[in-house]
């Protein structure tokens, strides 16, 4: 396979170098320091692998239910044997802390494994038709060659997700995942591989994705894209997904809103908040950033969730102490210093952090920072941050609190507090998000579907809905007898 120093290409069963011999590199976020290279792929290696995979779907559609199911179970066991490997480079390669990282191994375990079973239940129907001998079946079958776009934030969970699903409904898989996250996930193809998936099912793309992009959504072979990104990237997809008419699943982030009503219990939420908030840095796409606090006990959250983000030790990950790691490249770094500076530019009060740590010389660190005074016309309230900034602001009412919540583009996950079980209905029935985690900060697991509304995208992942995305409906009129003349 792919070795530690060295990310090659995966191409119908084979690793490879890129044809051009072009390659990138890999920079370990808290030391600045390149740990590793991987291929750039390009127009030719891409065009070679959609045509491994046009000769993998014809193998792997045709490989019964439950023989998918069996090698998809062994896959997960391979990547369970392999975490403590995987994790580590999780932590050099994008920063985050080693205990999230196992997290992370965990989590895509367990999206195998779920995928696995998904594969032996995709029922159709068979129906009485409208004569005596007659029946209406539907049926469902692979979309065919599924493109699986993955960002560096989760660079297991993302690509695991999107594989599993494909390969259980049948499908061959193009992965290009993001330049951070190639050697992890190509650890997750070598289980694969080794669990033995048929060669040219299963193809790794890396490097930067112009040509591999642009090879793809230009091919008719490519009948689905998987993309998780940012908004104006899906925006393009779409457009470009129209001319060959291929499908698309969509999760292009969010800017979560936290909804704390009178009666939660302000300081064991403001405890549970930091960590929930600062996890990976503040860069994941169900982050919790806007947090919509009632006048009567606003104070004292803000005082309890600054006390535990103060607590929390910034560093290496490699580090079992520490609790939050860099961000993933200096692009990133100046883009949180930027909004910090605006932000405060607007009029928002620093409750803490806002700046790059003095005592980190190296690595792309920046305080877990949290804002107080800020309102919904500030830029930083109407754009996602993706990066350690936590924004509290006091509301009066239920129909303020949900109205504000509800006044951006994103959509994707939303949290509340309460111990009423009327104000917990309420909200999430009045929340225009796709996900909604009540007295509680997990909004992602493999038996739930994954996804969001309006800007954030459409299509989910996981749970029993996730392997639809990767399945054509066929309805079949069956007549066993004629009509007689």
């Amino acid at each position: 396979m792919t070795d530690t120093a060295h990310v090659n290409l995966m191409i119908d069963g084979r690793w490879t170098r890129a044809v051009t011999g072009q390659s990138i590199d890999i920079v370990n976020p808290a030391t600045e320091e390149v740990v590793a290279t991987a291929c750039q792929a390009g127009r030719e290696d891409t065009a070679s692998a959609i045509t491994a995979a046009g000769k993998g779907l014809d193998t792997w559609s045709r490989v019964a239910p439950w023989d998918r199911s069996r090698l998809l179970r062994k896959a997960a066991s391979l990547l369970e044997d392999r975490s403590q490997a995987i994790a580590e480079r999780i932590v050099r390669h994008c920063g985050k802390p080693m205990a999230q990282a196992l997290a992370e191994t965990r989590a895509a375990t367990e999206v195998m494994d779920w995928f696995a079973d998904e594969a032996r239940r995709i029922f159709g129907s068979l129906l009485p038709g409208r004569t005596a001998s007659g029946r209406l079946h539907t049926l469902y079958e692979p979309v065919g060659i599924a493109a699986a776009f993955s960002a560096w934030n989760f660079p297991l969970i993302l690509p695991a997700r999107k594989i599993a699903a494909a390969l259980a409904a049948g499908c061959a898989v193009l992965c290009r995942p993001a330049e951070e996250g190639s050697a992890c996930a190509a650890e997750l193809i070598q289980c694969l591989m080794d669990a033995g998936i048929p060669p040219g099912t299963v193809n790794l793309l890396t490097g930067r994705p112009e040509e591999i992009s642009d090879t793809i959504m230009e091919s008719p072979e490519v009948r689905k894209i998987s993309f998780t990104g940012s908004i104006p990237v899906g925006q393009e997809l779409m457009r470009r997904a129209a001319d060959t008419v291929k499908r698309l699943t969509l999760e292009l982030g969010g800017h979560s809103p936290v909804i704390i009503h009178h009666d939660a219990d302000p300081e064991e939420t403001g405890a549970g908040a930091a960590a929930a908030k600062f996890r990976n840095n503040g860069q994941v796409c169900i982050s919790p950033t806007r947090f919509f606090v009632h006048s009567s006990i606003c104070e004292r959250f803000t005082a309890a969730f600054a006390e535990a983000t103060r607590k929390l030790k910034l560093g290496n990950g490699m580090d079992p102490s520490v609790d939050i790691g860099p961000l993933i490249n200096r692009n990133r770094l100046e883009a949180i210093e930027q909004m910090v500076a605006r932000t405060l530019a607007e009029g928002a009060t620093l409750v803490l952090g806002g700046r790059r740590p003095a005592a980190l010389e190296r690595g792309f660190f920046f305080e877990p920072t949290v804002f107080t005074d800020v309102s919904d016309e500030m830029t930083v309230m109407e754009q996602e941050p993706f990066g350690p900034i936590a924004l509290v602001t006091p509301f009066e009412t239920f129909e303020e609190a949900i109205r504000r919540a509800n006044a951006v583009h994103y959509g994707l996950a939303a949290y509340v507090f309460t111990k009423s079980l009327e104000l917990a209905q309420q909200s999430i029935s009045s929340l225009k998000v796709g996900i909604v985690t009540v007295n509680g900060w997990t909004g992602s697991m493999a038996e739930m579907p994954f996804g969001g509304v309006k800007y954030s995208g459409y299509g989910r992942e996981g749970g029993e809905q996730g392997i639809f995305d990767y399945l054509d409906v066929k309805f079949a009129n069956i007549n066993w007898g004629y009509p007689s003349a």
